[in-house]
């Protein structure tokens, strides 16, 4: 009888414990049920932080709030255009991180540029659009006001100016337009877009729209007092890396040379570096003129920089004529066992200019520069390929420690980590599956202000000390995101056809169910492994789908095979686990991953449907379908993206082999093409090859063009064009997935009658 009892007894908690959990289990889905979906309106009003400029103790960031469709309605037409700066415009606020009061400087939006505050933190200097024009600024938190500096001259701003306050904060050096560039530009611009005749002339040394586009680099380097007062420094020139010794009393800056246009990486322009006091005001060239493009390590002072060249460290001050060759007698092998000549790269100065980082095989050397020694202080793992992946962000202000950003390669593990140069030890700060992004140490050294992310929701500003003890959440903005239906994520591995490792990243239906078979759709480009909210994968996921990107092994000269391989293998991964409908798979890409699905598809027909967003489709054609971006095309297929590592006169067979349209009557798989009229990159007609030809094999292919599109088609447009854009995505998925329910219905009648 007791034993009776006590059986009920347990029973009757059984059911008390399991009626909870299905209480408390309705309730939690009745709650996620009620959310709203996550539609292509809330892509557009999704708003993030941008951090433009800190003060040196990090009390005060000053940065913008934007949202997508603050960014679309651009006159993609006028690309190349050097008087054309696009529409972008943004809240403007100022953050104290230690009230965590925010300010909005104005009652709308606003577009600007080059915001920097003073070296004493008290204002901040901007450029405002207005009109045409970028208007100098600045903001004086004290007082909470904005004034306008009002230049006396008749030149404009250059609205590609840089923006530096002078060391002693009495004025702020940034570049101006010569008078009549604006005219001679916008002339050259419509006389190669609309003639009435347009003649190109081989014995030229420059593609014409090659010198219509470098007219943008042309600036006027001036000094302007808070008064308003300008002093230029340099007639009109192409400069770059202009800065100001520590105590303002010289400036160094690279002029360039356009010589000609090159098919290769070297030989285009020509480089020479010059210093200029401020007080005689003659340029002076400190180093002699080279076609091939050089990259100073300038040290805090900004009178001494370091450089590598031919696999050593050079040091130089601005008033030496040469460089002085720091590891020479360093140059050793490796190891016992690898032979291979140490060669040496820069990678910082150290906080009080006594000592270089230097990078090689091997690890990171300290070298002491008065000593002339150098030490091995972190050695690489033995196998790099697999360890997880370190890379130094900052060197603590006693120059102790080294920070380093850390991310497994084989799991989602990120974080900061500390290395202690005296112990030789590592030690962590912050390590896990979440993610940390645009890490920024103050210029004092005591804080950390980064974006967080938990890998599936929208990223938020935070603030740490040096310890990452204590952290502060400084923004929530967009807090509606609790009450939408949101995907989650999921690192997938799996081996390649050529049993080589692959990662790839898959996105679960909103309304998951264990166990339950959903629809796949694959957005391919290259490699996947990082996580982070995703647009595009939690408007696949509210449709119903699994989304997934995949990653593929590109190989030079064989790249075609990579998303046969690598695609393929992945999907087969998913279907092995029951969690994909075999016959339900999308796959879709845009740009390089629009060409690899239209290439994909010519060699599988597993797919339900295909569709290609502003990618190309003839390499051949490709080569010279787009002018305004020069000979990008050609050594995008020589020697970049394209892989395909010759010319097309070396090697015409891989050209071809390798351009989709040539195998068009190959394709199965019903087709949406997707492009853009003012597309600069992957202009409409080579895509318009594709639609003609599928159309003439009596295909299944739809071509939607959007007039007022660039790269990236409905969604590079307006805002209608972008809900179109992706309605019609959505919808082309449901329909051909809806016929492989419709074959199947008539499959089992078939076999039932």
């Amino acid at each position: 009888m007791i034993l009776k009892y006590t059986n009920i007894r347990k029973l009757n908690i059984v059911f008390v414990v399991l009626l909870f959990l299905f209480t408390a289990g309705s309730s939690s889905l009745a709650q996620y049920s009620a959310k709203q979906a996550f539609t292509s309106e809330d892509v557009l009003n999704l708003r993030s932080f941008s951090v433009r400029s800190i003060t040196d103790d990090g009390r005060y960031i000053a940065g913008t709030i934007g949202m997508r469709r603050d960014r679309l309605n651009v006159d993609h037409l006028r690309f190349g255009d050097p008087t054309y700066v696009s529409r972008s415009v943004a809240e403007f606020v100022v953050l104290d991180t230690e009230t965590k009061e925010m300010r909005t400087l104005y009652d709308e939006k606003v577009q600007t540029r080059s915001l920097n505050w003073s070296p004493d933190g008290r204002l901040l200097a901007f450029f405002l659009r207005e009109g045409d024009d970028f208007l100098l600024n600045i903001y004086e938190w004290e007082n909470d006001k904005v004034r306008r500096v009002d230049l006396k001259t008749d030149k404009k701003i250059a609205s590609n100016s840089f923006l530096q306050w002078r060391p002693d904060g009495s004025g702020i050096l940034l570049a101006l337009r010569d008078i009549g560039w604006a005219e001679r530009s916008r002339n050259e611009f419509l006389a190669l877009s609309e003639g009435p005749i347009i003649v190109r002339d081989s014995k030229k040394p420059f593609l014409a729209w090659d010198e219509v586009r470098s007219n943008s680099a042309l600036q006027i380097p001036a000094v302007v007092g808070l008064n308003g007062d300008v002093k230029e420094l340099l007639t009109e020139l192409r400069v770059s890396g202009i800065r100001q010794s520590e105590d303002g009393k010289f400036v160094t800056y690279t002029k360039i040379k356009p010589l000609k246009t090159s098919y290769t990486r070297t030989g285009g322009s020509e480089f020479e570096m010059f210093m200029l006091d401020f007080q005689d005001g003659e340029p002076k060239s400190i180093r002699e003129k080279s076609t091939s493009r050089f990259n100073p390590n300038w040290n805090d002072k900004n009178n001494t920089y370091a450089y590598a060249e031919k696999g050593d460290v050079f040091i130089q001050s601005v008033f030496e004529e040469e460089g002085k060759n720091l590891t020479k007698e360093f140059r050793g092998q490796i190891s016992e066992d690898d032979t291979t000549k140490l060669r040496y790269s820069m990678m910082r100065w150290s906080p009080d200019d006594s000592d270089l980082l230097l990078s090689s095989q091997q690890g990171y050397h300290l070298f002491d520069i008065q000593a002339g020694s150098m030490d091995l202080v972190y050695e690489f793992p033995e196998d790099r390929e697999t360890a997880p992946a370190v890379s130094v962000t900052n060197w603590s202000s006693d120059g102790r420690y080294l920070y380093m950003t850390y991310s497994a390669k084989d799991k989602w593990e990120r974080g900061i980590t500390r290395y202690d140069l005296q112990s030789r030890q590592m030690s962590t700060l912050v390590k896990d599956s979440n993610l940390y992004s645009g890490i920024r140490f103050t210029e004092e050294g005591e804080k950390i202000i980064y974006s967080f992310s938990n890998g599936d929701l929208p990223n938020n500003l935070y603030i740490t000390d040096i310890n990452f003890s204590s952290s502060t959440q400084l923004t929530d903005l967009n807090p509606w995101i609790n009450n939408r239906k949101t995907t989650r994520s999921e690192l997938i591995k799996y081996l390649g056809v050529d049993g080589n490792e692959l990662y790839g990243i898959l996105y679960y239906p909103v309304d998951y169910v264990e166990g339950k078979k959903y629809p796949l759709v694959c957005e391919i480009y290259e490699e996947f492994f990082r996580n982070g909210w995703n647009n595009n994968m939690n408007l696949i996921t509210n449709a119903g789908f699994f989304g997934f990107r995949p990653s593929v092994e590109l190989e030079e000269g064989f790249p075609g095979e990579a998303w046969m391989k690598g695609i393929t293998s992945g999907v087969n991964k998913l279907i092995e686990r029951g969690l994909v409908d075999a016959e339900k798979i999308g796959v879709h890409g845009t740009s390089y991953g629009g060409y690899a699905t239209n290439l994909l598809i010519t060699q599988t027909n597993r797919f339900a449907a295909a569709i290609n967003i502003s990618g190309k489709v003839n390499i051949i054609s490709f080569l010279g379908d787009s002018p305004k971006i020069g000979v990008r095309n050609y050594s995008a297929a020589e020697r970049g993206q394209d892989r395909i590592g010759a010319t097309l006169w070396e090697q015409p067979q891989k050209y071809i082999q390798h351009s989709a349209i040539m195998f068009a009557d190959r394709i199965e798989t019903p087709l949406l093409m997707l492009t853009g009229e003012g597309d600069w990159n992957v202009p409409a007609t080579n895509q318009r090859e594709m639609y003609y030809a599928l159309r003439r094999l009596d295909k299944d292919v739809e071509w939607v063009h959007y007039m007022n599109g660039g790269h990236g088609a409905g969604a590079s447009s307006t805002v209608s064009d972008f809900h179109d854009h992706w309605n019609r995505i959505i919808s082309w998925y449901n329909k051909h997935f809806d016929k492989v329910d419709e074959e199947r219905e008539k499959k089992n009648k078939k076999i039932g009658g």
